[in-house]
């Protein structure tokens, strides 16, 4: 078992914190693990896996956080880094360093450090026949997946199988290494691949920042080897999330679009903190609801909170006076720590074991198993509409595990709101069709009420001119249809 790492880091004092309160702060070191933190009103004591103080160099980031998931993604096993906290805390900072193509070792971010690490760690193994790396990079702006390799990709879907977990089907994934290719040149040639993607990120200016990220930035590296030995594929992933500023909407002095930004960063990064919450509370040894379908973030990672991975957390904040409110809101999220994990390698062997260990079930058995739980709270006519909306949406799964059928009953509730919600916007949108085209044909027929007397006359006429003249006069045929 283990547990969630958490970190806090504080970068430097900028200038403007500089000119509104000088070189005062509001933190007071004890060790490598715990501080006080002092705000206007009191003081309050705070211990982690590991505080970062001003100054810290980069490299002591990454190999206090990072090494070892990257060792973890080698291995086959999952893991994920999170930087948390307010806008111009620091997070894309201590993810991308100066730049990511800067070779200044000392000031690296963590993005080229883990590229070079896993191309190191693969390079080292003895074990492997053949090996790849690959890379997708995407934002989640205002709820919608973004493809920043490729941007026509602006609406990528999240899917679910036993062999890869949860994966964004339609990503753009570039190849960054082959076990007979290694050379500087594929290394910069990732490098550059992040380059391009970070320069089609969504940012805004506000009031915290000139160019604050206004978008949460997944980059899911992929690692697949085949063992030399067995033959069988070992594969793990490690995700990195530089997620969008945390902070009070007045703070930011956002308006319009960027206000609505803020609203849609605040849902998700709420929806975070409830799985955090669901995943650290309940009773121990009882299933506990975790709603990872509450946000498009929190179910991308799905797979580093689930019961096979390492993730950690990494909260940045400033340490000035005057980001007090904001700093210490980043450290009482971080505080929620206490998420139990136990670690697995992801490999072929892995799934056949669970399975066996499972109930043998499969997706006619599931689907039978959930409608009938169901009809103890439905009429038995709703539980097959509600049958065959499942269907048309894909909700049904081939189970792999007890754990996934049992999850499955917590997630029918979720998926039954969304479903009957989605059915009444397209009821609400047919009566709108057909209001409008009610209005129209009563806007006919008042036009043919009106043009009667008329025609009336036109015919009159004609008949007058015919019988005096002998000239025949044309009348429109929508006229003859009436006597």
């Amino acid at each position: 078992m283990s547990k969630i790492k958490v970190c806090a880091l504080f970068r430097p004092l900028n200038q403007k914190e500089r000119a509104d309160h000088g070189d005062s702060i509001c933190i007071h070191g004890v060790d490598s693990e715990s501080f006080i933190f002092k705000d206007e009103k009191e003081d309050f004591n705070f211990s982690f896996d590991r505080v970062f103080y001003p100054g810290s160099p980069q490299s002591d980031v990454y190999d206090f956080i990072a090494l070892p998931l990257v060792q973890a993604a080698v291995d086959g096993i999952n893991g994920a880094i999170i930087t948390y906290g307010q806008t111009g805390a620091g997070k894309t900072y201590t993810m991308e360093g100066p730049s990511i193509m800067d070779g200044d070792e000392k000031n690296k971010g963590l993005l080229p450090k883990v590229v070079n690490g896993l191309f190191e760690a693969i390079a080292l193994s003895d074990e492997t026949a053949s090996s790849m790396i690959k890379l997708s990079m995407v934002e989640i702006y205002m709820e919608k997946v973004r493809d920043l390799f490729e941007l026509v990709n602006d609406n990528i879907q999240i899917k679910e199988n036993r062999q890869q977990g949860i994966f964004l089907y339609g990503a753009t994934e570039e190849c960054m290494f082959s076990l007979l290719q290694i050379n500087v040149t594929n290394c910069t040639e990732a490098l550059q691949n992040l380059c391009n993607g970070i320069a089609n990120r969504a940012v805004g200016e506000t009031q915290m920042n000139m160019a604050s990220s206004r978008s949460h930035c997944i980059y899911t590296f992929t690692v697949q080897q085949e063992i030399t030995k067995t033959r069988r594929i070992k594969s793990g992933k490690l995700i990195l999330v530089d997620l969008a500023g945390s902070e009070k909407v007045e703070k930011t002095g956002a308006e319009g679009r960027v206000l609505e930004e803020a609203k849609s960063i605040n849902k998700s990064l709420s929806a975070l903190g409830n799985v955090i919450n669901a995943l650290t509370g309940g009773s121990p040894g009882k299933a506990n609801h975790v709603p990872f379908r509450d946000s498009k973030l929190t179910r991308i990672l799905q797979d580093v909170f689930g019961g096979k991975s390492q993730t950690a957390l990494l909260c940045c904040c400033s340490p000035s006076p005057s980001n007090a409110p904001e700093s210490l809101s980043t450290l009482r999220f971080g505080a929620r720590h206490h998420i139990k994990a136990s670690i697995r390698v992801n490999s072929p062997e892995d799934i056949i074991a669970k399975k066996h260990e499972a109930m043998s079930l499969n997706k006619d058995e599931l689907r039978e198993r959930i409608l009938n739980k169901l009809k103890e709270n439905f009429k038995a006519e709703d539980v097959d509409l509600l049958e065959q909306l499942f269907i048309l949406d894909d909700f049904f799964f081939d189970p792999g595990s007890v754990e996934e059928v049992e999850a499955a009953y917590e997630d029918i509730t979720v998926r039954t709101i969304s479903l009957l919600q989605k059915a009444v916007e397209d009821l609400n949108s047919k009566v709108e069709e057909l209001t409008e085209q009610n209005a129209i044909l009563k806007a006919k027929l008042r036009a043919t009420e009106m043009s009667y007397p008329l025609h009336k006359e036109a015919k009159g006429s004609a008949s007058f001119l015919s019988g005096t003249f002998g000239i025949n006069l044309w009348v429109p045929s929508f006229f003859h249809g009436t006597n």
